[in-house]
């Protein structure tokens, strides 16, 4: 029988052939075209294709009361040599400690003690997390809505002109902002917020900017506090110098060689709050990760692109609800 068998299939075997190429054929063909509903064509797709038919999720934000704020007075002409005036405004009587020349390894490693190990809710706490490693501390204490310029300065006697060449092993200026009174601790979620700021000094003469604000919670958690760009008028005071080319340029080289120039993102500047679509609804979404709020509730729904930058949208959020009136809210991440 087995002989009869191989001599047949001797015979027919350029039938068995085609029919073996035919049904490879039929099977390919339903694979790509999706006839067996298994998502296998996605791998043939281009990567557009695939972010494009990737579902946007609305993300449930949690609304929280920052009781720490904290701006720059005087930024333009804050220097390492010159110091620099910060201005806050609490909602409780708090206390504000500056580190200069913070361990930047010796403060994320702090950061994660809160998490695992003990909160965060005093200046002491962060010292002994950060084992001492700055070079020198300041505290005030801030009264309650009050709304106090602070000189800070880090000492003449220290000598120090600069903290060296990128990568740098030192932050120029930590501030913390913590709960002065105990039982405060008990009502805020927000208990600590740390402020890490680039003063320029011989190396680098980038502007003083808030380089992390990072928001710590009681329960152990931290967030990282970003901004969002929001369509908003932005028409310059007459005292307001606009920059030249050279300058902008200058500040962009300058800002890729600190490695800060990836992730900046220029304001976007619009000339309302409406929505950039419709021009009608008021802004209420905001996109991720590009972090534009340029949408409305009736608009929102048929973008899976950001109309200001083009990048894909992989989650969004309400600024609030629609029957809500607006708030103030913080993106924490």
């Amino acid at each position: 029988m087995a002989a009869v068998f191989l001599v047949t299939l001797y015979e027919y075997s350029p039938l068995f052939y085609i029919a073996v190429v035919f049904t490879c054929f039929i099977v390919t063909t339903g694979l790509v075209l999706g006839w067996f509903g298994w998502d296998v064509p996605v791998i043939l797709r281009n990567s557009e294709e695939t972010q494009f038919s990737t579902r946007a999720f609305k993300k449930q934000m949690r609304q929280v009361k920052n009781p720490f704020g904290l701006e720059m007075t005087n930024s333009s002409s804050a220097s390492l040599a010159a110091g620099m005036t910060l201005t806050t405004d609490c909602l409780e009587d708090s206390h504000l400690t500056c580190f200069w020349g913070c361990s930047v390894q010796k403060l994320y490693e702090a950061l994660q003690k809160h998490v695992y190990c003990f909160r965060i809710s005093t200046p002491q706490a962060l010292e002994e997390a950060l084992y001492s490693d700055y070079l020198h501390r300041e505290q005030y204490f801030i009264k309650k809505h009050s709304k106090e310029e602070i000189y800070c300065q880090l000492p003449k006697d220290t000598e120090i002109e600069d903290f060296g060449p990128v990568p740098r092993s030192r932050y120029p200026l930590v501030a913390l902002l913590t709960l002065a009174d105990e039982d405060d601790r008990e009502i805020y979620d927000i208990i600590s917020m740390v402020s890490v700021i680039h003063i320029p000094d011989t190396t680098y003469k980038l502007p003083c900017r808030i380089l992390y604000q990072y928001l710590l919670l009681a329960q152990g958690q931290f967030y990282d506090l970003k901004q969002l760009f929001m369509s908003a008028n932005s028409n310059p005071s007459p005292s307001t110098k606009p920059s030249s080319p050279a300058d902008r340029n200058a500040e962009r080289s300058l800002l890729e060689k600190a490695g800060l120039a990836g992730g900046e993102v220029e304001p976007v500047e619009e000339s309302s709050k409406d929505c950039v679509v419709c021009q009608n609804g008021s802004v209420n979404w905001v996109l991720l990760p590009c972090r534009h709020a340029c949408l409305c509730d009736s608009c929102v729904c048929h973008f899976k692109q950001c109309p200001m930058c083009r990048q894909f949208v992989q989650e969004s959020f309400a600024l609030c609800g629609q029957k809500e009136p607006d708030k103030d809210m913080l993106e924490t991440s």
